[in-house]
């Protein structure tokens, strides 16, 4: 209340105190001088005086009770207003006025309600609350239940409600059919549709194999709208070690809520080639000032900026918007080739001057070590997020058509360039062109040395290309899975009512990015024979270049 009312107040309780000690006063002196003169005329104006000193002091004091009264009021308001929240905030809390899912939510919600209120940093308790909210959005309640247990705050009542929750919520999910898990996949996304989609045999091959930003982003929401939820292939199944010291591929239980669906997300050739500059995609993977995944892109007129330009940080606000997409905080696959180096940095052997493998058709890289030592730290970022690394070989070639020593070299140079600056093995395969090493019979390695070349190097998961809604195979040491392209080629067939292989995933009304020039036909493979290596480009060239379900193990 302002301060200066109540010194109004008080100056009026003074104003009143002297005018009645002076009126007290001039009325003693007025009845003194009426004894004395006695006159009518006097009695009148006296007592009319008098009727008028009344009136002006009741007139003040209604003043003051006014005054006295509004201060009141607000008083009381302020009061309510304060106890209303502090009631509503204890209520939420605790659960209660919430029916149905919302009751699921209710932990989150007091966090969410705390941490908007102030921007102060949480007290610890709701941090930890908060914490485990979040493994729960994304299905984890063991972890969910395990952090709180494990706290100092085991005995709280807030946290044994929140542990009571998880428990009754983790006895309602149901586990998926892991034989029927979608895998789709894409290439770097174009950031500029005016310069990558030209009328030229390059341009033509982006229409038809790449994707543009807004439509991943809405596929994302699409996929998010119809119950899926993103899985990593190590969640599908584990090599476990058996008793006699033998490996076995074990299927794992993917455990969701009623209406929920896994799927496998993967992008493939994360290493925005030479060719691709200045074509409207993005330059390289960094972190930005808050140690977040990022894109730097130059613009047509040469400006630089860092954001949200490929895959990794888009699908990473997505789940941060959403964390009931992802499955244990799992996000997708992100696969490397070598020739060019790794996210954007010229790191492979033939960028390196002093190697014996350098390449005099390449520029070489003075800071080749630095953009190697980056490039760890990028990988490593990508892992701790959430993401799965694997090989899209080193040279980009095709596993069907090429020799097992043409195989062995390349994976050799992939292990070489690419696996050494990774956090740790990688057991992915991601197969160029889709082209897997056999047909759709399980692979024996009593046959085929390919596969046994790559088991020996350490691969346990082999995916190929496949039109089929899903494709999936468990071997005594290995699973093989099929992916679906949703490319420029794939979303126009779909989009102009030819074949649809999108229906059960999408609205390609709602997705179909209509800047694309179309018709699209096939072409791929013209794109990266471009300005690749002699090795990739023989590789190419002897590519076959039909569309995936003709190139698949279905």
């Amino acid at each position: 209340m302002d301060k200066d009312i109540y010194k109004g107040i008080d100056k009026n309780k003074d104003k009143d105190k002297d005018e009645g000690k002076d009126g007290i006063k001039n009325m003693v002196h007025e009845i003194h001088n009426d004894s004395v003169e006695e006159s009518p005329d006097a009695d009148a104006a006296w007592a009319e005086e008098r009727r008028r000193r009344i009136r002006e002091r009741q007139k003040r004091r209604n003043h003051q009770v006014f005054i006295y009264r509004l201060i009141l009021l607000v008083c009381v308001i302020a009061a309510v207003i304060l106890a209303s929240m502090g009631i509503t905030r204890i209520l939420k809390h605790n659960g209660f006025g919430k029916t149905g899912s919302d009751k699921h939510t209710s932990i989150a919600t007091a966090a969410d309600l705390t941490a908007s209120e102030t921007t102060e940093a949480p007290n610890p308790k709701t941090a930890l609350l908060i914490s485990a909210e979040r493994l729960a959005a994304m299905y984890d309640y063991d972890g969910a239940i395990s952090l709180l247990q494990g706290s100092e705050y085991g005995k709280d009542s807030d946290v044994g409600a929140a542990i009571s929750d998880y428990e009754a919520r983790k006895g309602t999910l149901q586990p998926a059919d892991n034989s029927k898990i979608p895998h789709v996949f894409f290439h770097t996304l174009i950031v500029d549709t005016t310069r990558a989609l030209t009328n030229d045999r390059l341009g033509q091959s982006f229409n038809s194999v790449m994707t543009t930003i807004p439509e991943f982003e809405a596929i994302l929401q699409q996929l998010y709208e119809r119950g899926y939820v993103l899985v990593g292939m190590h969640d599908i199944a584990e090599i476990q070690t058996q008793s006699d010291g033998t490996e076995k591929m074990v299927q794992k239980q993917i455990m969701l809520p009623e209406g929920k669906k896994p799927i496998v997300i993967s992008e493939d050739d994360v290493n925005y080639y030479e060719y691709m500059q200045g074509h409207g995609f993005a330059d390289k993977m960094v972190l930005d000032a808050d140690g977040k995944l990022k894109l730097q892109y130059t613009d047509a007129d040469g400006n630089v900026s860092v954001g949200d330009y490929d895959i990794v940080p888009i699908l990473d606000q997505f789940i941060e918007e959403h964390p009931d997409f992802s499955y244990h905080g799992h996000k997708a696959i992100i696969a490397f080739t070598g020739y060019n180096g790794v996210l954007g940095y010229r790191t492979d052997e033939t960028y390196d001057a002093a190697s014996e493998a350098y390449d005099p058709k390449n520029t070489a890289n003075p800071n080749i070590e630095a953009d190697r030592e980056t490039v760890k730290t990028l990988t490593k970022a990508l892992v701790e997020d959430g993401y799965e690394l694997a090989s899209h070989s080193w040279g980009h070639i095709n596993f069907t058509d090429r020799s097992l020593e043409d195989l062995t070299r390349d994976t050799d140079r992939w292990q070489r360039n690419v696996a050494s600056l990774l956090p740790g093995p990688v057991d992915i395969m991601l197969y160029p062109y889709g082209a897997d090493i056999q047909d759709w019979h399980p692979y024996d390695a009593a046959g085929n040395q390919k596969f046994v070349m790559l088991e020996n190097a350490g691969f346990r998961y082999f995916c190929n290309v496949d039109s089929n809604p899903y494709w999936v195979q468990f071997g005594e040491n290995f699973v093989r899975q099929g992916r679906r392209n949703l490319d420029g080629y794939r979303l126009y067939e779909a989009y102009s009512g030819g074949t649809d292989h999108v229906s059960d995933l999408m609205d390609i009304k709602q997705v179909f990015d209509t800047r694309r020039p179309t018709p699209i036909g096939w072409n791929y493979g013209s794109s990266e024979a471009a300005s690749t290596t002699s090795e990739t480009t023989e590789a190419q060239s002897t590519a076959s270049e039909t569309t995936p379900s003709q190139n698949t193990a279905s």
